[in-house]
């Protein structure tokens, strides 16, 4: 029997495993979804949210738009909740004071610092500090005033409190707006801030999700740009890395694996055909994906808006936490019994 058979059925055979491997690496990973699992104030639906963020006490805070889409008109709901890991409501605040709730940070004090990243009659374009009761400590930007000066937002995504105490800002949730990051001192003093719009390294286009990993590194979630980028504290620019996809959401745990929540690609208006969307989860260390939790919808390409997780966290015991904007829940991802955290 010739040898070229013998190599085509091997070929065949080989073909048919790479097949099967490619589907069930796309199709397993150790996390089981639970939804419904946070409980609200009875007669009060989940709103749209992008903000959740572990507090130092392994309780897990999230900001949602008061049922809608917008907090206008609902000065009566709070937006920022805290729960326990099993979903039970600890307390709720805000009332009346943010617009639209888009990025949030916890940091080591417990103190929640929101992003409001639209404006709305004396209210927005500001990042405001609260502490764990729900008191306002400070205010960064101008209540309601859209700008570009060093004390002025446009439309902030998202912030970060550096271990030092630094404030850096990802300020323009907008392909055409500030597209900077923007660095205050712990007490709200400028320092500096970097970034223009465009597509080269430093530059913009949509800044929307800040971490830092244990060398504090930032890490920028450039939406537009389908892209993370990497900065030291002062603004130098790292590195660029396109493998995890189109990132809305971004969280570094304490292992330094980095989570990038893909809420928009394979979307005509999103310029990121192939890419499905879903959580995509590798070690800053090397860059590596080595996890995928994948969109359980079906998202058509050619209709506008978000799916499955745009904000994303992990708590202490590895369980990963969705805030969706299209579907306006929180969802919970447990690890399998027999599975253990990446580290």
């Amino acid at each position: 029997m010739s040898g070229k058979p013998i190599r085509w059925i091997r070929a065949f055979f080989a073909l048919l495993l790479t097949a099967f491997a490619v589907q069930a690496v796309a199709a397993d990973h150790p996390w089981r979804a639970i939804d419904d699992w946070a409980e609200l104030p009875e007669g009060r639906v989940w709103g749209a949210t992008s903000a959740v963020f572990p507090g130092p006490d392994n309780t897990l805070w999230v900001a949602e738009r008061c049922g809608q889409n917008s907090c206008v008109g609902k000065d009566d709901i709070d937006p920022v909740l805290q729960y326990d890991t099993d979903g039970n409501l600890l307390q709720s605040f805000g009332a009346g004071l943010i617009t639209w709730p888009h990025g949030i940070y916890v940091d080591p004090d417990g103190n929640v610092w929101i992003t409001d990243a639209r404006g709305d009659e004396g209210r927005g374009h500001q990042v405001i500090k609260f502490d764990s009761q729900g008191n306002v400590l400070m205010r960064l930007g101008k209540a309601g005033v859209a700008g570009n000066g060093n004390d002025e937002f446009n439309q902030p995504a998202d912030v970060l409190i550096a271990p030092n105490g630094d404030i850096f800002v990802a300020d323009g949730h907008s392909p055409g707006g500030n597209n900077r990051i923007v660095k205050f001192a712990s007490d709200g003093t400028f320092i500096k801030t970097w970034g223009t719009t465009g597509a080269e390294a430093g530059e913009f286009r949509e800044p929307h999700a800040l971490a830092m990993d244990s060398q504090g590194r930032l890490f920028v979630g450039d939406r537009y740009n389908n892209r993370v980028q990497i900065f030291d504290q002062d603004g130098n620019w790292i590195a660029s890395w396109t493998q995890f996809g189109r990132p809305s959401g971004l969280f570094v745990d304490k292992n330094d694996i980095l989570y990038a929540a893909d809420s928009e690609s394979h979307a005509v208006w999103s310029g990121n055909w192939g890419w499905k969307r879903g959580i995509r989860i590798g070690s800053v260390r090397d860059a590596w994906v080595t996890a995928f939790i994948p969109d359980p919808g079906q998202p058509d390409p050619y209709k506008g808006g978000t799916t499955a997780a745009e904000g994303v966290a992990v708590d202490d015991d590895g369980n990963i936490y969705g805030a969706e904007v299209g579907p306006r829940r929180l969802r919970k991802y447990v690890l399998n019994s027999w599975e253990k955290p990446l580290d």
